[in-house]
Formats: C-alpha cells, structure tokens, sequence
C-alpha cells in the first residue's frame, strides 16, 4: 500500500509565490473590474428595457426576441453585411500577406527596410488612414479616379456606391495587414530548410516547395490568421463610422456600428447589450467550429 507523501513549501517557496502574485495583480485586477465585470454588467442590461433617460426594467429575453423575430430590420441587414465583408476580407488579407511574406523571405538586398515600409502603415492610426483613403476614393476629385480617368478607364463610385462600397473597404483592409503579414513572415523562417532542399535535389521547384513544404508547415500560423481575422472582421467598426456612416443605403452598416447606434445614438442599451452578446455566442460558435475541423487541415510538427 502507497502511502501519500504531503508536500511542505519552504519559506523560500511561500515568498517567491506572494511575489508572483503581487506582481501579477494588477492584470489580475484589470481583467476583472475592466473586462469580466463589464460583460457581467451587459448580460444583465440585455434582459431590460434600460435606456439613459428613464432607466429600465427587467423584460426577460424580449430584446432577444425582438432581433430574432425581424422587429428590427437593421439587425439582419447588419449581419448580412459583415458576413459578407468577412468572407471577402479575410481570403484577401491572408492571401496578400502570405504573398507579401514570400517575398520579403527571400534574400534580397534592403529587405529589412521593404520589411519597416510593408509593416509601417499597421502603425497609422486608423483614423487617419481613413481620412486619407477616403479622400484616395472620393468620387469626384480623388486621387483613384483621376488616375483611371488619365488611363481613359471608366471610373467608379468607391465608398458612395451601394454596390462598390464593400469591395472598397476589402481593398482598404489590405493596407493594414502587416501584422498577419510579420507572423507569416516568423513562420516562414521555421519551415525546414532541409526539406526544401530534399524538394530540389528530387527536381521539384518552386510550386512543388510551396504546395508541398511551405503551405503544410505554415498551416497552423494560417490557422492563427485565420481564427483572428474572422474575430477582428467581426468586430469592424472604425471604417464604417468614420467613412461611410452605415451609407449608402445601409450598404456598409456593419454590426458593431448598429450596435454603437443602438446604444450610444437611439439610448437603447438594453436592447445593445443584446446585440452584443449576440456577436459574443456568433464569433464563440464559428471559433469552436474551426477549431473542430483543423485537425483535418492543420499539421504540427511535434504530432
């Protein structure tokens, strides 16, 4: 018969352990009184009528009720939007940066400096690379149109057209890629060299590299991509409220802006804070499900 053996801390131990702890507090603090607090607070709001000028009373799943039943049509047209911009963006922007990626790999001379230039507009705030795109795009006297107009090329209506202004914000998106496009490019330096060279001594070249070493190595740092970009496409807001308003027509009323004009322009916070925990279970739900199904695409190394 085994007999259990109790483990007794040392003085040394207790003390290193009140530091870890001290240390780690205030992220500690910060999570719960900055961010589980909050949602504890929204999940609550969501089952009352609550608005700032008369306060609220509790309702139950009306608000839920009323965005599921069609009562308002803007909560549908929202998610259809950013459905759609989501299946557009984030093809395009994992696709260009791993473009990018490749070939900032290569062994060229000045790399890092394309390296600073591809990565430096993630650093612009947002705001102001939105100011710039939309005078780039202006209909009338931007900088797109009056190039296509030297090419003697028909011109478009970018960010004012109920058909183009999606495509246009997709094209904006790609500006700000360098992040997606630095981990790509961190984890392309672990794909082994030797493999690539096993590929070249069989007389493969550079498809065969790709297809075969490259893009199965790189699979869970797609993966990562991926799983970040449908969550950020998700969560897209700045563009639309300070570029297109929600316009034209709704046509760019993404979910999180109907979501800041439930709660910040009608008052409606209850019925906010509904919209929000409906993203919330949404980007839970499509998470969970990609990672169901990776293990079918994704390969690690160690496995």
């Amino acid at each position: 018969m085994q007999t259990k053996i109790k483990y007794k801390m040392t003085n040394r131990e207790k003390r290193e352990n009140r530091w870890g702890i001290l240390f780690s507090l205030p992220c500690i603090l910060g999570f719960l009184i900055f961010a589980l607090l909050p949602m504890v607070v929204s999940l609550g709001l969501s089952f009352t009528n609550f608005n700032f000028t008369t306060g609220g009373q509790f309702i139950g799943i009306s608000n839920y009720k009323n965005l599921f039943s069609g009562s308002d049509p803007y909560f549908y047209k929202s998610l259809l939007v950013t459905v759609i911009y989501v299946a557009l963006s984030v093809p395009t922007a994992i696709i260009f940066s791993f473009f990018i990626a490749m070939l900032l790999n290569t062994n060229v001379k000045g790399k890092g400096f394309f390296r600073t230039i591809f990565y430096l507009p993630t650093v612009v705030p947002i705001v102001a690379m939105a100011a710039i795109w939309m005078w780039i795009f202006n209909p009338d006297m931007g900088l797109a149109n009056n190039i296509l107009k030297a090419m003697h090329l028909p011109v478009s209506t970018w960010l004012s057209g109920e058909s183009s202004v999606i495509p246009t914000l997709v094209f904006i998106n790609l500006w700000t890629t360098g992040s997606t496009m630095v981990i790509f490019l961190a984890g392309m330096q672990d794909v082994p060299r030797q493999l690539l060279e096993a590929v070249e001594i069989d007389g493969g070249g550079f498809w065969a590299k790709l297809l075969h070493v490259t893009i199965p190595m790189m699979t869970p740092t797609i993966f990562y991509n991926v799983v970040m970009g449908i969550i950020n496409g998700f969560q897209i807001f700045t563009q639309s409220y300070v570029m297109t308003q929600g316009g034209p027509n709704n046509s760019s009323l993404f979910y999180v802006y109907y979501l800041y004009r439930e709660a910040f322009e009608f008052g409606r916070m209850g019925n906010a804070c509904a919209v929000a925990w409906v993203l919330f279970l949404i980007i839970m739900v499509l998470t969970a499900v990609i990672f169901k199904f990776s293990n079918r695409w994704v390969y690690y190394g160690g496995e």
